[in-house]
């Protein structure tokens, strides 16, 4: 009936019947291991997926205070907010509070300690240290937002010229700075359609630097919004964070780990951007790869409120707990959804549905940038195939639990995630891979966590295993229904041993024939 809550230099099991660590705390040596509790990862994904319309009602009320909209915790952003992670450890500790054995709770995390302490049937002892901790993200956040509004000022004088090479009421896709896109007609995110479609043009989000816009625009279509960005306004963006006028101590923590980026700088550049383009260039129709994030938001109002159509394309995979694609964190509900959403297969047009999109505004267009995915050779003998995800968290645990795999013999091919670069170790049994899954020589299987090169993994036959992280919850891009095996770090070993191919998946009910024909129209004519 009681959850005794310490930090964990303070910990001593004294009259508790077990215990357990939280929110990434470490695990103190000298308790007893055969008294922790066990299984929490699979609860923890329980209590995370029962506590999403909490945090979608929490969005949209601190969603109406205008700060909110350069930040990710009151978008849901599942991938780059752990705001839902919090609340779900808070219902964990509660559930514990109201059972009947005596709990031990280690939480070094100085806020969610203070969050936990305030529960029913919760002991607490001397929270952790707070104000040094907040302080010094504060001075991150605005060195951070200093040197980011140096450089996108300096992008925007060097790129201004640009505002000359589009004419008005020009068709457009608005895309983010992505490797595999080229000067040659081919993007990452819309395929062929810079060649298919005439007069289409490529806007940049502000993510892509200086010299990648630079590279791209050879071509002649492709513009930067930096070009229309004003300098003094960029020279602003310092004093910019989320600012939320209520909340507890875990919207106070998300804050602070919000504001301790230049975060809020580069949403509210991109939002000034692309409204002074909008309101210049008047683009007869507008399609960009749509995950529903704040300047998403922000776009979809400014374009509806001058007449410029909007198509949002769910361009890769909707996964399960990517919370941001519902309307119910959205201040304004529906009304800041594109005119129109457009999927690339029947599986997430389902998923779609369900968040809660509006179902007269979705309809299958097929995938622009998948095809039949290419299978190599498996092999028992050859490497494991490890495509790392956005998160370091997640990628840093990943990592640490091949260490002893690998020295034991095991090979692994590790393949950073194409935008955000993460360090490969360079030990015994690591080997740095630059190519796709399709073009390697051969592998035993694929390790994967988030992203979608486990669903091509799986749509290929090839033998796939899910890494489950220990005290995060990760999203599963898997459709509905297809399940495969999912390790934690201890069990890697013996699942990479008996892992067997995945049952058969319909290429078409995931990633439909691509639809150019009526791509051309909603682009040529708008939507």
């Amino acid at each position: 009936m009681t959850v005794v809550l310490e930090r964990s230099d303070r910990a001593r099991l004294g009259t508790c019947d077990s215990w357990c660590a939280v929110a990434g705390t470490a695990v103190p040596g000298h308790l007893p291991a055969d008294r922790q509790l066990v299984g929490l990862d699979w609860t923890l994904e329980e209590i995370f997926d029962e506590t999403v319309e909490e945090w979608w009602n929490l969005g949209q009320a601190l969603g109406q205070e205008p700060s909110a909209g350069w930040a990710h915790a009151p978008a849901c952003v599942t991938n780059a907010s752990d705001l839902g992670l919090m609340l779900a450890w808070t219902r964990l500790v509660e559930r514990w509070a109201a059972d009947e054995a005596r709990l031990l709770v280690l939480c070094d995390d100085p806020w969610l300690f203070r969050h936990l302490a305030s529960r029913p049937g919760v002991i607490a002892g001397r929270p952790p240290p707070l104000r040094r901790r907040e302080w010094r993200l504060f001075l991150r956040g605005l060195l951070a937002r200093t040197k980011a509004a140096f450089r996108l000022a300096r992008a925007a004088r060097a790129l201004a010229h640009q505002r000359k090479s589009v004419a008005k009421g020009s068709s457009a896709i608005l895309v983010y700075g992505h490797p595999a896109s080229t000067a040659a007609g081919e993007d990452a995110y819309f395929g062929p359609l810079l060649r298919e479609v005439p007069n289409l043009v490529r806007m940049l989000h502000v993510d892509a630097p200086l010299e990648r816009a630079q590279a791209l625009g050879k071509d002649g279509r492709s513009l930067s919004l930096h070009a229309w960005g004003s300098p003094r306004f960029a020279r602003s963006l310092w004093k910019l964070r989320w600012r939320p006028v209520f909340g507890d101590w875990l919207v106070r923590r998300a804050a602070a780990l919000e504001g301790g980026t230049g975060q809020a700088a580069l949403i509210a550049w991109q939002n000034h951007c692309q409204r002074a383009w909008l309101a210049e260039i008047r683009p007869k129709v507008v399609a960009w790869p749509w995950e529903n994030h704040a300047w998403e938001r922000d776009f979809v109002r400014a374009a509806r409120a001058l007449g410029v159509a909007t198509l949002g394309y769910q361009h890769a995979t909707v996964g399960w707990r990517e919370w941001n694609y519902a309307p119910h964190s959205n201040p304004d509900g529906a009304a800041s959804l594109p005119d129109r959403i457009l999927t690339v297969g029947p599986a997430d047009l389902g998923r779609l549905s369900r968040y809660g999109c509006p179902r007269n505004r979705l309809a299958i267009l097929g995938a622009l940038r998948y095809s039949r995915p290419a299978r190599p050779p498996v092999d028992p003998q050859a490497p494991v195939f490890v495509p790392l995800t956005a998160n370091p968290a997640i990628n840093g645990e990943l990592l640490d639990a091949l260490r002893p795999l690998a020295a034991a013999g095991r090979r692994f091919l590790v393949k950073p995630h194409p935008l955000a670069p993460y360090p490969v170790p360079s030990e015994k049994g690591f080997t740095l891979c630059t190519k796709r899954l399709g073009e390697v020589e051969a592998i035993s299987a694929v390790l994967y966590c988030v992203t979608t090169v486990g669903l091509e993994a799986v749509l290929a036959g090839l033998p796939t295993l899910r890494f489950r992280p220990r005290g995060l919850v990760a999203v599963d891009i898997l459709p509905e229904g297809v399940t495969i095996p999912t390790a934690g770090a201890d069990e890697l070993g013996k699942a990479l041993a008996t892992l067997t191919r995945p049952p058969s998946v319909p290429l078409e009910s995931v990633f439909a024939p691509a639809e150019i024909e009526t791509w051309r129209t909603l682009l040529g004519g708008g939507a």
